[in-house]
């Protein structure tokens, strides 16, 4: 009996102990992985083209973005899960650390605009589905009083799992696309007076479209979406990598109504323990970018207009830029885009078909150029002191060029361009690379002696080339 007692005191012994351990490796797991953030972003006081944190530091936002990475969207009913965790892995492994966090208002995506012809069904939303009565969808109406915990369990899950990694998520509140291009969209949105208990009505001009819900038409819908809105953030203000942005592509009419639920935001996020970054993106169709660098907005996505496509124009430092494939092309981009933005101070992100489930072809490999370039412009942003950068398009024969002159430079050469460059140096000693974006490779290194003025390169390759100088210390 008394061997009996002691085993048993023996393995109970152990079995705390490896509880112990446990809890000791998952504190020290989740303190390694709020390490890499120092408290929430703020635009920086020093060069306001990028954020920083506590740590002082230019902080660098690039990464893709895909349509059900929050809300599940697919050809089946109920449509197929997102697999989150393997989207993480794989954006882990290029080095991305944004991604775009979509919400989706209506229970169904028409995919005929875009294209495709597919009918998509789209959950969850983030109100409970309770009834009394059936919707026009044949599922319980909505109760626009009561919240759905599936969608802000996720929504919190999700965003925990990108700090994990060192990801920022911009947490979409509202999606403003659908509602004017997708067919059959204000049938199955929950402010559809036939798809709510609550008798909320939001079409208030009666053309069967709906769009008056993002505006300020109705006093009643904009305080559900107010409630929405502190939820949302209830669920996420305690996470350091948490941005918002107001609404995906909605109408120009919007505009008031998007300046509201920034300043509302920022009003009550005032009396939280943290405070976030909130954007505002290209209202589509013929919004104008003026109307979001008017805006209250810390962040913005613009469209065309000024050449954000082709030949970005050089950040002035009014907004920190997130320079978006999906407000350029809608599924579109190219390698060159990715470096032409970086060097010109703005923030690339890529608009991605990833699976394939939602639009595009599953892992398409064209995109390949597009989402290694953005993990390598990364590196380079890490790599330099990037506070003390500038776009300077003088210094660089190819007028892409981010420099702090007499200390560091990073010039970009596309393909078409002439093989060799001049780079207008400071006197003095540098350390040289030429790194090729088509492999990922530094392609050669070595030391300069610069006399002051324009000075000349060539890069040991063919192609895109981009050439980062650094002064020797003395």
């Amino acid at each position: 009996m008394y061997q009996q007692t002691t085993n048993t005191m023996y393995r109970k012994r152990l079995m705390l102990n490896w509880i112990l351990l446990l809890c000791l490796t998952a504190n020290v797991c989740s303190s390694a992985a709020d390490a890499r953030f120092r408290g929430p972003l703020r635009v920086h006081p020093d060069n306001p083209r990028y954020f920083t944190d506590e740590s002082g530091r230019a902080i660098y936002l690039t990464g893709s973005h895909t349509w059900s990475n929050l809300v599940d969207i697919g050809p089946k009913d109920p449509p197929p899960p997102f697999d989150f965790t393997a989207c993480l892995n794989w954006m882990q492994k290029l080095n991305h650390n944004f991604i775009r966090m979509w919400t989706w208002e209506p229970v169904t995506w028409n995919t005929k605009a875009n294209r495709e012809n597919q009918l998509h069904t789209a959950a969850p939303q983030p109100w409970a589905r309770t009834g009394p009565g059936k919707a026009t969808d044949g599922k319980p109406k909505f109760n626009l009083k009561k919240f759905n915990s599936t969608y802000f369990n996720r929504l919190r899950r999700r965003v925990s799992a990108a700090r994990d990694r060192g990801i920022y998520v911009s947490v979409m509140l509202f999606e403003g696309w659908a509602m004017q291009f997708s067919v059959g969209a204000w049938e199955g949105h929950p402010f559809n007076p036939k798809n709510n208990v609550n008798g909320i009505d939001g079409d208030k001009n009666k053309d069967g479209k709906g769009l008056e819900i993002h505006t300020l038409a109705n006093p009643a819908v904009t305080k559900l979406q107010e409630v929405y809105v502190r939820k949302v953030i209830d669920t996420v203000n305690n996470f350091d990598n948490v941005l918002y942005e107001i609404s995906n592509e909605n109408h120009p009419p919007s505009t008031k109504w998007q300046y509201h639920i920034i300043r509302y935001i920022k009003s009550y996020e005032k009396n939280k323990p943290k405070q976030h970054p909130v954007g505002m993106t290209f209202q589509y169709r013929a919004g104008k970018n003026e109307t979001l660098f008017k805006s209250p907005a810390d962040w913005i996505s613009p469209n065309n207009e000024g050449g954000y496509r082709d030949n970005p124009p050089a950040a002035d430092g009014r907004k920190v830029i997130l320079n978006d494939t999906d407000h350029l092309w809608g599924i579109g981009g190219n390698q060159a885009w990715v470096w032409k933005s970086f060097l010109r101070g703005h923030n690339p992100i890529f608009m991605d078909p990833y699976d394939g489930v939602v639009l595009g072809n599953r892992f398409d490999s064209k995109w390949d150029p597009i989402r290694h370039s953005m993990g390598y412009t990364r590196r380079y942003a890490e790599k330099m002191n990037l506070t003390a950068m500038r776009p300077r398009n003088n210094l660089a024969s190819t007028k892409y060029c981010l420099a702090n002159p007499g200390v560091e430079y990073l010039v970009y050469n596309p393909a078409q361009d002439k093989p060799s460059i001049t780079v207008n140096l400071k006197a003095g000693t540098y350390k040289y690379e030429w790194f090729n974006p088509d492999n990922g490779k530094v392609a050669s290194k070595g030391t300069i002696k610069a006399g002051g003025g324009d000075k000349k390169f060539q890069a040991p390759f063919k192609g895109d080339a981009v050439l980062y100088l650094k002064a020797k210390r003395k």
